[in-house]
């Protein structure tokens, strides 16, 4: 693209529409920590009803690619562990989104 602009949408967008999706299909999302409005990366905390979380970020694949991998489950014995998990993820990065969805089957609207 002209400019050195990558095609990649602005992440501010796709928070919001992510949001929008989980709440269509009777969700509830919201942001915990918002990041770099453009170029932020995101950090998705995906539960149900209160179960056990899961932190999935985009990780390097061989091809080049990012994907949605888990990187932390949360530990029913020691719960508070994963949401300090996630304070200092964003403490090391501020441009951090973490987003939380809490749906049925979360895991569709990242695949």
């Amino acid at each position: 693209m002209a400019g050195g602009m990558d095609a990649r949408l602005p992440t501010h967008l796709e928070v919001s529409g992510l949001i929008r999706s989980v709440q269509q299909a009777g969700g509830f999302a919201t942001v915990i920590h918002k990041g770099e409005r453009d170029a932020g990366t995101m950090l998705l905390v995906t539960t149900e009803r209160g179960g056990p979380a899961q932190a999935w970020e985009r990780m390097p694949q061989r091809d080049g690619s990012r994907a949605w991998e888990v990187s932390r489950a949360q530990d029913m014995e020691q719960p508070r562990d994963f949401w300090d998990y996630l304070d200092r993820r964003h403490r090391q990065d501020g441009d951090l989104w973490v987003v939380e969805l809490d749906v049925a089957c979360a895991e569709r609207f990242i695949r």
